[in-house]
């Protein structure tokens, strides 16, 4: 059986693109980081969904680069944006976006996917229904899948690793209906911006959860502040 590295954040689509992964016959090593972010709520749903969704390892990296990085994702004195409006969302780089956070993430999985002989890296990027990050592009995959070619040594004998990104052009509506039909733990998911008990329904990610599952005709299982 084939390998593969996933990175998984334990929100809705790095959740959906595991199960994907496994669909397609790989043995998964779920690779979660944390990295410094605002809250640790999303490293403890990534750990259940591995489990629940039987990833042949989960590796939980500690990175604490957050508090150099000028986010506000990362950084506590720096507002989320919420309320926005879905014309709003995704027109230009908004304050949660962590800087170079996928090149990072990407290297790192990259150099664990050679180690371990695994053939690809699955990462949760979307450039349909998201927030405006650089780093989640198509041109952002291309440009590192030729780093991949000619910075390892898979890539000079031939073999790169692939960089693959299922969700790519999927509307929020399309994820959430292949994650039902894969059985993904929907309500172990994490998509919030913020750490409470109950997700906020006021962020940029939660508008666009919410707005995917009222367009798919479910209901998120997951408890809400707000649902608008």
């Amino acid at each position: 059986m084939s390998k593969a590295v996933v990175l998984l954040s334990g929100g809705l689509d790095s959740s959906t693109v595991l199960a994907m992964a496994k669909e397609r016959g790989h043995e998964v090593i779920a690779l979660t980081f944390d990295y410094g972010q605002r809250h640790d709520k999303e490293v403890e749903c990534a750990r259940a969904v591995a489990e629940a969704l039987g990833a042949s390892e989960h590796i939980v990296m500690s990175m604490p680069i957050g508090p150099h990085l000028d986010s506000s994702l990362t950084r506590a004195d720096r507002e989320v944006p919420e309320g926005r409006s879905r014309s709003e969302i995704g027109a230009g780089v908004p304050s949660t976006y962590v800087p170079s956070r996928n090149i990072i993430f990407l290297s790192v999985a990259a150099s664990i996917a050679e180690s371990v002989g695994a053939e690809a890296v699955f990462i949760a990027a979307n450039a349909v229904d998201f927030s405006g990050y650089p780093d989640c592009t198509p041109e952002f995959l291309y440009a590192f899948q030729r780093v991949l070619e000619s910075g390892t040594k898979a890539g000079k004998e031939g073999r790169p690793i692939r960089v693959e990104a299922p969700v790519m052009d999927m509307t929020k509506a399309g994820i959430v209906r292949e994650a039902l039909r894969l059985g993904v733990p929907l309500g172990l998911t994490w998509s919030c911006y913020k750490g409470g008990e109950k997700a906020c329904g006021r962020c940029d990610s939660c508008l666009l959860r919410l707005e995917g599952f009222r367009q798919a005709g479910a209901r998120d299982p997951l408890e809400y502040e707000v649902r608008q």
